[in-house]
């Protein structure tokens, strides 16, 4: 008697390719899509970048709110107005030189 080799059905061939098909694909777009690990782990850096960017300018917002203050009609900080106007208009006192 002859044993008849059956090959598997072309059917479940092709269920099994696709099948195997999607299961790439969706790991693949786990992984490297727009919503996948990857993506995920540069909004997390981004987020600490931007985080401490925030903080530098909080730093920076309030010097500029404590000079505005000091410079503001209510108070006068007189060594900071000498300072200002030595920077900004160039002016000396008659007793100073100066070194270049």
């Amino acid at each position: 008697m002859r044993h008849s080799r059956k090959r598997p059905a072309l059917g479940i061939v092709i269920y099994f390719a696709v099948a195997f098909g999607l299961g790439v694909y969706f790991t693949f777009a786990a992984v490297q899509g727009d919503f996948g690990l990857f993506r995920r782990a540069e909004i997390d850096a981004e987020t600490i970048a931007l985080t401490a960017q925030l903080d530098e300018l909080k730093d920076q917002v309030a010097v500029m709110e404590n000079l505005t203050k000091r410079l503001s009609d209510t108070y006068l900080d007189i060594d900071l107005l000498d300072q200002q106007a030595r920077d900004v208009l160039g002016l000396l006192r008659s007793d100073e030189i100066v070194i270049r």
